[in-house]
């Protein structure tokens, strides 16, 4: 079996400061700090503002009970709450949530069959992915939805042309770690078999603290991998969008496609990754939440067809799944946080953005979006919660070049860099 496992950040790999990698003297002053990374997160439906949305604006805003995961990470993030995003109104074909997830992810009009151009995400790879082992990754978890391309994907590389998640934390981690042997996943082997001689022999040239390091990122591996392996047979495949009866532990899945994700950003097999929790107007059931009489998009809804739906007891129930898809973010960032790279960690080195397809679920509104920014905070004002009157696109704009330093220049529906966000 052959197995590629990326080393995680060590301080062999970065000079007295931490902010360079490692390299010989007198040129290692010289080397570059740590890689900017992007990770552009998505939810499907909408919020409950009156549960979202802070009162207060500035440092001193309270933390509202969907954002309530996020308060251990406050001085990590920038709420932002106002954005329009003007292209899902234009005319066109398909319903609202069509138009809203084509708009955007890429700013363009739905086409009738997908989104028209490409994503934010893969205008940023194309400038900064080329010299990683993924130029970019696509990463699901919820598999429900009514089942059109626009639905179903988040990352398109131009006109029609999705780039659809890996929906699946086995096939994940085939990808990363290069195993193409099933025995791994019935436990009668692991990937690290395969590397343990080279591992070996890294172990002698490394320092105490390395070591350590090393066999944390090992250990985390192989509890992955058995992670992986004690799935039971049907999340080993994807069901029909429209599949109706599914009561899978996403929770479990969101968690496994996490530890994957910060490991691929970790060992530097990418810099640009999409995370597509659940699917654009979502079908999913909660049985983790307790909500299992009706589907995501019917709980949005106040129009009788979800239990309690049409009365203040359904927008207590969408409040605890807004509140779990922020429980799943903030778990990532925790993670990410955890990760020690150079000067900081991981998530010091990553800009995340964290969006919905529409604001007020019910209303299906495309003007007043609430987004999350976080990591990064040598160049992103964090702790703050401030309202603005731009587009979506003119915060992509603003991620692409302060953040990212990608240079797009130009963004559809983009009319500036949003001012602000970024140092």
């Amino acid at each position: 079996m052959r197995a590629i496992v990326g080393l995680p950040p060590l301080a062999a790999m970065f000079n007295s400061t931490g902010k360079a990698y490692a390299a010989p003297a007198p040129a290692r002053d010289s080397q570059p700090a740590p890689p900017s990374r992007f990770v552009l997160w998505f939810n499907g439906n909408g919020i409950v503002e009156r549960y979202w949305i802070p009162t207060e604006t500035g440092r001193d805003y309270v933390m509202t009970p969907c954002l309530a995961p996020l308060d251990p990470f406050r001085n990590d993030i920038h709420i932002i709450t106002g954005l329009d995003n003007p292209a899902a109104r234009l005319p066109g074909p398909g319903n609202d949530h069509h138009r809203s997830m084509s708009a955007l992810m890429t700013g363009t009009q739905f086409t009738g069959r997908g989104a028209g151009g490409p994503s934010i995400d893969q205008l940023i790879a194309g400038k900064t992915g080329g010299d990683s082992r993924f130029r970019s990754l696509q990463i699901g978890v919820s598999q429900e939805s009514f089942g059109e391309s626009v639905q179903r994907n988040m990352s398109w590389a131009g006109f029609d042309r999705a780039l659809p998640p890996e929906m699946l934390p086995n096939k994940l981690f085939d990808r990363l770690f290069g195993a193409r042997d099933l025995g791994w996943v019935n436990r009668k082997k692991s990937v690290l078999d395969a590397i343990r001689d080279d591992a070996a022999e890294l172990r002698k040239a490394l320092g105490k603290e390395d070591t350590n390091r090393l066999e944390e990122h090992l250990a985390s591996v192989r509890d992955v991998e058995r992670s992986i392996a004690s799935l039971p047979p049907n999340y080993r495949r994807v069901d029909p969008p429209d599949f109706d009866g599914d009561m899978k532990d996403w929770p479990r899945i969101a968690k496994l496609q996490s530890e994957l994700l910060v490991h691929a950003l970790a060992s530097g097999q990418t810099r640009v990754a999409s995370y597509m929790l659940t699917k654009c107007q979502g079908l999913s059931r909660f049985p983790w939440l307790g909500y299992t009489a009706a589907r995501h998009h019917d709980y949005t809804h106040r129009d009788g067809k979800a239990p309690g739906s049409d009365a203040p007891d359904g927008q207590r129930i969408m409040r605890d799944i807004c509140r779990w898809h922020v429980e799943e973010f903030a778990w990532l960032l925790g993670r990410m946080k955890a990760t020690p790279e150079g000067d900081g960690t991981l998530l010091d080195h990553t800009t995340l953005v964290f969006v919905h397809e529409h604001a007020e679920a019910n209303d299906h509104k495309n003007n007043g979006l609430s987004v999350i920014v976080a990591g990064q905070p040598k160049k992103t004002h964090t702790g703050l919660h401030t309202r603005h009157t731009g587009t979506v696109a003119d915060l992509y704009l603003a991620v692409a070049d302060k953040a990212m330093g990608a240079d797009l220049k130009t963004f559809p529906s983009a009319h500036r860099e949003l001012p602000g966000i970024f140092v």
